[in-house]
C-alpha cells in the first residue's frame, strides 16, 4: 500500500493547461508559475528545471530485459494475472516519460536505483504474480476529510493496483493528472493498461524516492517513503527483510555493493 508523503501546493487551476501557454504544467498536472509548478517534475509550460535526464552513460534498457524480468516472474505461479501483464517493453515505453531514471549520478548509484525499484515492485506484487491488492476491493482507500482537492467517485475503489500497488484516492488523483488517464473516474485503468500502470509506479517513485536513492539515504529511506507508516520502525519487521533480501539479490545481480 502505498502512501504519498509530503503535502500538495496551494493550486490555481484544474487539470487543463493547454489554454494558457503562459503557465507550467506541474508533476501533479495543474497550472501555475511558482517553483512548485514550473520546477522539478514540470511538465510542460515556461518550465525551470531540466528535464532532459541523465548522462552517465547508463540504458536502462540494457538491465531491464524480458530475460531479468522473468527471473523474477518465474519464481511465481504460472497462473498469475500479472504473467504477461508485466513486460520489458511496457516498462520501457513508460520509461520514456521518465528519464532520470537510473541515469542520474554514478554508475553504482543508476544500479542502486533499478535494484531497490524493482526490489519494491517484486515484493508488492509477489513476484509479478498481482497486478491488484488481495482483497483490494473490500478495502476502503478513500480519504477526503483531508484530501478534498481529489474527491472519491462513489462505486470506484482506490485499492492498490500495478507494480507498486498504489492506493488511495490522493495518490491516483495526481497520477492521473500526471500520466494521462483519469485516476479518479477510472482506477481500474491501472490493472488493465500496462504501459499506465508501470507509469503509475515511476511516477510514485519519481516523485517519491529517486531523489532518496540517488543521494545516498539508502534503501530504508525508500523502504519508508513506500510503505513506511506500515513496516518501519518494528511495525512489519518481516516485511522489512524481505524487501532487504530482495535488494540484496538485485544489486549482487548487477553488481554493485549495498548502500542501505
Amino acid at each position: 500500500t502505498l502512501v504519498l508523503v509530503g503535502s500538495f501546493s496551494p493550486l490555481i487551476s484544474s487539470q487543463n493547461c493547454d489554454s494558457e501557454p503562459d503557465l507550467c504544467c506541474s508533476q501533479w498536472g495543474y497550472c501555475g508559475t511558482s517553483d512548485d509548478y514550473c520546477g522539478k517534475g514540470c511538465q510542460f509550460g515556461p518550465c525551470t528545471a531540466a528535464s532532459d535526464g541523465g548522462n552517465n552513460g547508463v540504458s536502462v534498457a540494457d538491465v531491464v530485459t524480458d530475460a531479468f524480468l522473468s527471473g523474477t516472474s518465474d519464481q511465481a505461479a504460472s497462473s498469475c494475472a500479472g504473467k504477461g501483464f508485466y513486460t520489458a517493453s511496457a516498462f520501457l515505453e513508460a520509461l520514456n516519460s521518465y528519464s532520470e531514471f537510473g541515469t542520474v549520478g554514478s554508475v553504482d548509484d543508476s544500479k542502486r536505483e533499478i535494484a531497490a525499484f524493482i526490489a519494491h515492485v517484486t515484493h508488492e506484487t509477489g513476484h509479478l504474480c498481482y497486478i491488484e491488492e488481495i482483497d483490494g476491493p473490500s478495502k476502503d482507500y478513500c480519504d477526503e476529510e483531508s484530501n478534498t482537492q481529489y474527491p472519491c467517485v462513489h462505486g470506484k475503489g482506490y485499492y492498490g493496483r500495478g507494480p507498486l500497488q498504489i492506493s488511495w484516492n490522493f495518490n491516483y488523483g495526481p497520477a492521473g493528472g500526471s500520466i494521462g488517464f483519469n485516476g479518479l473516474n477510472e482506477p481500474e485503468t491501472v490493472a488493465t493498461v500496462n504501459v499506465i500502470s508501470f507509469k503509475t509506479a515511476l511516477w510514485f517513485w519519481m516523485n517519491n524516492c529517486h531523489d532518496l536513492i540517488i543521494s545516498g539515504q539508502g534503501f530504508g529511506a525508500t523502504i519508508r517513503a513506500v510503505n513506511g507508516q506500515l513496516e518501519c520502525d518494528g511495525a512489519n519487521p518481516d516485511a522489512v527483510s524481505a524487501r532487504v533480501e530482495y535488494y540484496t539479490e538485485y544489486c549482487d545481480q548487477l553488481g554493485v555493493d549495498l548502500r542501505c
